[in-house]
């Protein structure tokens, strides 16, 4: 084993500049996390009869029905367009969340992370 207990020579300028690029993509991620918490995602069903909306923190925040969709011997129509355009809008602010993170960290596949 190499000098400071690291096989194959990793010395602690390494070590130095591998804390710093990990501290930046740390700083980098909650940067990212905010602003996703701050911005809104939207999907529509059935045509926009439905509108949801929900933001980074996967809270619902709006649902819109068009008045001409409430009939009222057809609620399993109107509640499945509900849950469509809720799970779209989650989905939306999730997708942007995933490609946020691999802008962060280039790429790279670390588990857990989001």
């Amino acid at each position: 084993m190499a000098r400071g207990g690291f096989p194959g020579g990793l010395g602690g300028g390494n070590m130095q500049n591998l804390l710093k690029q990990a501290q930046k993509m740390q700083k980098q991620m909650e940067d990212m996390q905010k602003d996703l918490e701050s911005k809104s995602f939207e999907a529509t069903a059935g045509g926009g009869a439905v509108k949801a909306v929900v933001n980074g923190k996967n809270e619902v925040l709006e649902i819109k029905i068009k008045p001409e969709v409430v009939d009222e011997d057809d609620v399993e129509m109107l509640e499945d367009l509900v849950l469509t355009a809720v799970n779209q809008a989650l989905k939306n602010a999730q997708d942007e969340t995933s490609e946020g993170m691999k802008k962060v960290t280039g790429g790279m596949n670390i588990p857990g992370m989001f």
